[in-house]
Parts: C-alpha cells; sequence; structure tokens
C-alpha cells in the first residue's frame, strides 16, 4: 500500500535542509569565527625616590618599547617633583609611605594585577628596547625570571666599589647557594605572574634584588639572564645606594637566608666549630690529667665540656629547623603551582 505524500512537507525539503547543515558547518569552521589569541597582560613597575630628572625618560622609553602595558610609578616619599613628572609622563602614579625599596616592591606585587612583570629602576640606566627580548625569552623558554645582566656603556655607569661588592655577593651567593647568576643585584628584571604572586617579600630595602635570586634558586625555579646595556645616570639623578652600607645589608641579607633556607648546614657549621675549639681546649688537661692523675685547671674543663653542650645543641637546633624548613619550602612551592602557567599565544 503506496503512502501519499504529505502537502505539509514537500520532497525537497530534506535536501535544502542538509544543504544548510553543510553551509552552518563550513561557516562555523571559517577563521574569522576562531577565537582570538589573548595577548598576556605586561605591568612595568618603576620603584621611585627622587628621581625627578629620569623618571620622565623611564616611562616614554619603556611606553615605546612597550606600547600595550600598563606603566606603574610607585613613589617612596619623594621630596622633589617626581609624582608629577612621572603623572606628567603618562604613567599611574602610587605611593608607599614606609621607606624602602623592599616595602615599594611588596606592595608593587600585591596591587598590580597582569600576567607578565617588568621590574626597573626608575634612574634611567638601564635600556628599554632590552624588555622584549626579555619578554619574547621568558614567554619562549617559558621561565619564571629573566635578569638583565648589566654591561655598562660608561665609566661612570658602574662605580668601582659597586662593581666590586657585587661580584664578592655574587661570588659568595654562588658558593652558598650553588649555581647562581652573574648579576644579583640588578634591578631590571622581568618576571611570570607566577613568580611573583607566590613571592613573600621579607626584605626592607636594596636587599630585595638578593632575596628574589635566592627565591628562585632555593625552589629551582626556570631563570635566565640576558645582557643588557647599562647607562650612566642623567644629569641631576644621584644613586641612593651606599656602597658600604647596603654592601653590609645585602651580605647580612644573605647570611639570614642561608641560616633560615639551610639550617642543618648553618648550625651544623657552627657545632663542629665548637666541637674543635672544645676539644683543642680539653687536649691539654686530658694530658695532665692521664700524666698527674689530677685536673688542675678546672676552669678550663668547664669550659671545654660548656662548648661541647652548645656544639650538641647547635646540631640538635639544626635537624629541628631542618625540618620545618622543609614545610616552608613546600607551602612556597604549593603557593608556587596554584598559579597558572604563562602560556605564549
Amino acid at each position: 500500500m503506496s503512502t501519499a505524500p504529505n502537502p505539509k512537507r514537500p520532497p525537497q525539503l530534506r535536501g535544502d535542509l542538509a544543504g544548510m547543515a553543510e553551509a552552518l558547518e563550513q561557516f562555523a569552521q571559517r577563521e574569522f569565527l576562531q577565537p582570538e589569541p589573548v595577548q598576556p597582560r605586561i605591568a612595568v613597575l618603576v620603584p621611585c625616590f627622587n628621581e625627578e630628572a629620569a623618571v620622565a625618560t623611564v616611562v616614554a622609553d619603556f611606553r615605546k618599547a612597550l606600547p600595550t602595558a600598563e606603566i606603574f610609578v610607585y613613589d617612596n616619599n619623594s621630596s622633589d617633583r617626581t609624582i608629577a613628572v612621572a603623572r606628567e609622563a603618562g604613567a599611574e602614579v602610587r605611593s608607599e609611605r614606609r621607606q624602602g625599596k623592599g616595602h615599594v616592591v611588596r606592595r608593587m606585587f600585591v596591587d598590580v594585577d597582569a600576567d607578565i612583570y617588568v621590574l626597573v629602576d626608575g634612574d634611567a640606566t638601564y635600556d628599554a628596547p632590552s624588555a622584549p627580548r626579555m619578554i619574547e625569552l621568558l614567554l619562549s623558554e617559558h621561565l619564571d625570571m629573566v635578569v638583565g645582566f648589566r654591561v655598562d656603556q660608561a665609566v661612570a655607569a658602574y662605580r668601582p666599589g659597586h662593581r666590586t661588592g657585587n661580584w664578592m655577593l655574587t661570588s659568595f651567593l654562588s658558593s652558598v647557594f650553588g649555581q647562581a647568576f652573574k648579576d644579583i643585584l640588578s634591578g631590571y628584571r622581568v618576571f611570570s605572574r607566577r613568580f611573583v604572586k607566590s613571592f613573600p617579600v621579607l626584605s626592607d630595602g636594596f636587599e630585595i634584588e638578593t632575596e628574589l635570586s635566592v627565591h628562585a634558586l632555593e625552589l629551582a625555579l626556570p631563570v635566565a639572564e640576558v645582557e643588557t646595556p647599562y647607562y650612566a645616570r642623567p644629569e641631576g639623578s644621584f644613586s641612593k645606594l651606599n656602597t658600604w652600607r647596603d654592601g653590609f645589608r645585602i651580605l647580612g641579607t644573605i647570611l639570614k637566608l642561608y641560616r633560615s633556607e639551610k639550617p642543618l648546614r648553618f648550625f651544623s657549621a657552627i657545632g663542629v666549630f665548637l666541637t674543635l675549639v672544645s676539644i683543642g681546649i680539653a687536649i691539654p688537661v686530658i694530658v695532665t690529667y692521664l700524666e698527674q692523675g689530677i685536673v688542675p685547671r678546672l676552669p678550663t674543663a668547664v669550659l671545654s665540656m660548656g662548648l661541647m653542650i652548645v656544639a650538641m645543641l647547635s646540631l640538635s637546633s639544626g635537624l629541628v629547623l631542618d625540618t620545618v624548613t622543609r614545610g616552608r619550602r613546600e607551602m612556597k612551592l604549593l603557593a608556587y603551582l596554584s598559579q597558572a602557567p604563562l602560556k605564549k599565544n
């Protein structure tokens, strides 16, 4: 028995629907419907203290080198026209009242939200055109920090005291923490969001660069160095870094970080030293006792015993603190891993 065609559904409708479906599929596959690649947000962070003569140049140079970046100038109680000049140059200006570069960097890392962070001093000594190259390396190699290794372009750019101090501190850091950087005191760095949002800033002043380097070394984060030109300050701009005072502060920071990050080595070294001193003091007393059967120098014997007790306590403290440090390191690593990695589009 044949079925009569439905007058409400023409036979060609099935073919029309198939053609429409094919056309829609082709339309959906066209390039303009594919999502546009999302460009990473870049923030240029410029800590400043009395940089009226240089900050406008810094803002203009980085605006030219990184047109899509947001530039933040953080003033640290400047007594000159740093704030006004930075605003006139087009930067977003904010303030940190607690004196010291470490306080400023802490505030920057907390306040600013971005995917890539460029940290640079506001003294116009660093090379802005190097920033895209550093960012490209950060993205292509999936790094967390790229340090600008300073190559001075003038005698006045790098004072001899600063050069010597940097070499000594870099060598010391390398001997303590293994493979280190060539320029740990460089103020020109590019960071991933992962690094910035998981980094606990503890220092107050110029030792912040050392703390950044140690943090990367301790967690074995992927980092690199790039040679960048380093220029002399413009006329009217003066360095706030004191070679001796800040050098000793940076050295003290390294020792503190060594004590907190490698307590077993630190306290074991103290224990071994005290043990050797204790044995050295005790040898004459023991020899006299073996020869004469008496202890004529009782205070020396007591001192030797006290030093040995302190040595054992130092070793025990190192063992306990090493366990605590491992827990702290795991928490830092978890904070780091909680941030999404930066992907190159």
